[in-house]
């Protein structure tokens, strides 16, 4: 999973910055309108994600949730 969201964000370098803010924008909009059809509230994260190339301060709360979420997959995986 991890590996996929850092092929991911090593595509989205290649867009412009006002392609990657409008896309990432675009996507927290729409997964706010997420009880309608087509769209789903699975396009705010990735709209995070998309905003975190170029936003400062998305970029460090992904950060910390990456360090986050690492911490705890590897105490689990120490304890079982």
């Amino acid at each position: 999973m991890e590996q996929r969201v850092r092929q991911f964000r090593q595509r989205l370098y290649r867009w412009p910055r006002s392609a990657r803010v409008a896309a990432g924008c675009a996507l927290v909009v729409g997964g706010l309108l997420g009880f309608l059809p087509i769209l789903g509230f699975w396009m705010v994260p990735l709209g995070l994600v998309v905003l975190s190339v170029d936003v400062p301060v998305v970029r460090r709360q992904r950060r910390r949730l990456e360090v986050w979420w690492g911490r705890r997959r590897a105490e689990r995986r120490w304890r079982g």
